[in-house]
């Protein structure tokens, strides 16, 4: 049966395995990125994980890759990354691996990545038009529209932690550091020593500066998916990111204030749902992004 190798690059993780033929993850693996050393060293770390995999797995036909930045898919290059990785942006992954490896290889953004296995996969599998939202140290966003990502002009469509909300972007307001930071503030101490999940946990033991920085992040998302529903109208939100597996606790709460923000209209005909796929979304995306890209470059004479 035919193997894909499957990398997804973010900026703490690396996560690594192969997907066979039907779509079916049959190893995975994830080890640190090191991104700190620059965008040529966790490049190097790719290939050897490649290198491994290409030796464990048999009849490997190609190398998928999901990953951070703002990214070129036609021709797999990284247009832009913060300095999260230094010296990333500019490198063409794509050309670099084929010419290492001599397989085919296709590059894509890994929140679009994830946004399109919830697409095909997971939460919002079937639908013509979802809109996912990934929620961590920033905020990601994809469109997805008849099976296929929307990537805009310039290939920077869905950088919605950049929208404006007020006097800050949304990812300053709305993520899962800003929710961090609020709770510390309001406690009075350092942000440095707590993380999302005790933020959720003293909330469920009802403290009130825990409850309260929720409440303030959860109206900011509910603003921010209400003012994007507007603009794109999709048939179902997905949200997605660490602080999201908390579902029991923020989707009555998103789901309030997104009905506070849209049309009653609207909001009626927008679904909202929690993504399923967890961390195998990036390689899963990757493998599908792969199998939709080669399909247009035969169509296109292998351009």
């Amino acid at each position: 049966m035919k193997k894909y190798i499957c990398i997804d690059i973010g900026g703490t993780r690396i996560k690594y395995g192969a997907v066979d033929e039907n779509g079916v993850l049959v190893r995975a693996e994830d080890t640190a990125t090191e991104a700190a050393l620059g965008g040529r060293a966790v490049l190097d770390k790719v290939c050897r994980l490649t290198e491994q995999l290409v030796v464990q797995e048999e009849d490997v036909h190609g190398i998928c890759v999901s990953t951070a930045g703002m990214v070129d898919c036609r021709r797999g290059s990284i247009l832009y990354a913060s300095e999260l990785i230094p010296g990333y942006t500019g490198m063409n992954i794509k050309e670099w691996m084929e010419k290492r490896f001599g397989l085919p290889c296709e590059v894509e953004n890994d929140v679009n990545c994830a946004g399109l296995a919830e697409n095909r996969a997971g939460a919002s599998k079937g639908s013509r038009i979802s809109l996912c939202l990934t929620v961590g140290t920033g905020i990601g966003g994809t469109l997805v529209m008849d099976g296929k990502v929307f990537h805009g002009f310039c290939g920077s469509a869905g950088e919605i932690g950049y929208m404006y909300m007020g006097e800050s972007a949304f990812q300053d307001l709305g993520s899962a550091s800003a929710l961090v930071k609020l709770a510390a503030a309001r406690k009075g101490i350092d942000p440095g020593i707590v993380d999302g999940r005790w933020v959720f946990d003293m909330a469920e033991h009802q403290d009130p500066d825990c409850i309260a920085a929720i409440d303030q992040l959860t109206d900011v998302l509910g603003m921010g998916i209400a003012n994007l529903c507007y603009m794109l109208n999709p048939e179902v939100v997905v949200l997605g990111g660490g602080i999201m597996e908390r579902k029991e606790y923020l989707y009555p709460q998103i789901r309030k204030r997104v009905d506070r923000y849209l049309l009653p209209f609207i909001s009626s005909k927008t679904r909202l749902a929690f993504a399923e796929l967890g961390n195998t979304a990036g390689m899963l995306g990757a493998y599908y992004h792969f199998t939709d890209r080669q399909k247009e470059r035969n169509m296109d004479g292998g351009l």
